[in-house]
């Protein structure tokens, strides 16, 4: 008997909320989570805002020594795995812990730390960095902490694969569950890169908008879009092996029936223009669900609001899905919260199992008038509410990774 691969927990740090029900609370409304820089002077800087997580404090959600040998990547990670794994109502003394692993990635990892000490031995001289200064900085550390702070003693691993990481996570943890590595895996992304070398370097990449209007810079598929709004946090989801689930009468949230992951072999920043990697990575998901394009409800998008992005990414899903394409509904969840990176597909993630669980597809917000050449149904102007029995979720990743999740509201 195939298993089968469920959601039981979610766990979120996001600009617009530091748990789920804040920052979906903020997703229905339309909130956006998008402001002035102040993690640094950006005098010198073309790029003056991002979508930075607020009122975060550390201590109130872990223990507190702990959190100080922790980067703010790693707590939001421990933060929303702490979160995600009270909501599956685990127990780890009734768990083997051998059964439980963590597959949380960062597509960056410690760069503010990088940063900091870097310059301490520039102005002060080797002798005087931080002796915790690797295990600050290394990216595997998101996934180390959360499997510190819960016992998680199987299988440890972190995937980093850019803007595409916290699907791949996803998707390497439903394999994992799939073929018997484990029984529960905490999976996701977390990311917290709004730092002078993050910001200097995606502007070099003329990758970022230069709009200062908080409400009309992250604007995917409209014709004005300039570039993506660079944001932080993380979303960690717990996923289950269905009997495992049941046996201990956990609530169960969603089904994950789909993974594809692809690689466009084609350019180290740009996907490909023809949108074939991301359309094989979609059809795959379809594939393994056993579904055709006319049963998906909902997209939610990789929608950066970058020209290359949202025009390849259209191209992709006219090509998985057809005729299909012309009535899927799709958004960008990235309109309210910016583009979280590594963390991006994690919360993204979390938007479906909400969107599955509410009936509740968001509008793109700040978009007003598409791309001519974007010309599917991207939500704009205002939400829907219907019925969503499969959403699919894309990623894509800095040299050419793709990823996608199909997720299926939960049936017996």
């Amino acid at each position: 008997m195939k298993r089968r691969v469920v959601v039981t927990g979610m766990g979120a740090v996001t600009p617009i909320g530091n748990n789920v029900e804040d920052f979906w609370a903020g997703i229905r409304e339309g909130k956006v989570g998008i402001g002035p820089i102040t993690k640094f002077d950006t005098t010198d800087y073309k790029v003056k805002i991002a979508a930075q997580v607020k009122d975060f404090v550390a201590k109130d959600l872990m223990d507190f020594k702990a959190a100080k040998r922790m980067e703010a990547f790693s707590q939001y990670a421990v933060a929303a795995a702490k979160e995600a794994f009270a909501q599956s109502g685990l127990d780890m003394e009734k768990e083997d812990p051998y059964r439980v692993g963590v597959i949380v990635g960062s597509g960056i990892g410690g760069l503010d730390c990088m940063e900091r000490e870097h310059s301490k031995i520039l102005e002060k001289g080797p002798s005087r960095v931080n002796p915790l200064t690797v295990p600050l900085m290394i990216c595997n550390m998101a996934a180390g902490n959360v499997a510190i702070q819960l016992g998680c003693k199987g299988k440890c691993t972190n995937v980093v694969t850019a803007c595409a990481t916290g699907t791949h996570s996803i998707g390497d943890g439903f394999r994992a569950i799939l073929c018997g590595d484990a029984d529960v895996i905490l999976a996701g992304g977390a990311e917290s890169s709004i730092t002078p070398v993050g910001v200097a370097g995606f502007t070099a990449l003329t990758a970022l908008t230069e709009s200062t209007d908080p409400l009309r810079a992250s604007i995917p598929f409209d014709k004005d879009r300039s570039g993506f709004v660079i944001g932080e946090g993380a979303g960690v989801v717990v996923l289950e092996e269905l009997e495992h689930a049941r046996k201990r009468g956990a609530k169960i949230l969603a089904e994950v029936v789909g993974y594809g992951a692809t690689c466009d072999a084609y350019h180290i920043t740009s996907p490909a223009e023809d949108g074939s990697g991301a359309a094989k990575a979609m059809s795959l998901a379809m594939e393994e669900a056993g579904i055709e394009p006319s049963e998906v409800d909902y997209i939610n998008a990789h929608g950066t609001s970058t020209h290359h992005n949202d025009l390849f990414e259209t191209r992709a899903i006219k090509l998985a899905f057809g005729e299909a394409a012309k009535k899927v509904k799709i958004n960008s969840t990235k309109s309210m919260i910016g583009h979280l990176l590594g963390a991006a597909g994690g919360v993204e993630f979390i938007v479906c199992v909400k969107s599955i669980l509410d009936g509740f597809i968001h509008q793109t917000v700040g978009t007003r008038e598409a791309d001519p050449e974007c010309d599917l149904n991207y939500m704009i102007g205002a939400p829907a509410k219907q019925e969503v029995r499969y959403a699919l979720t894309n990623s894509l990743g800095f040299g050419g990774h793709n990823a996608t999740l199909l997720v299926k509201k939960y049936e017996e």
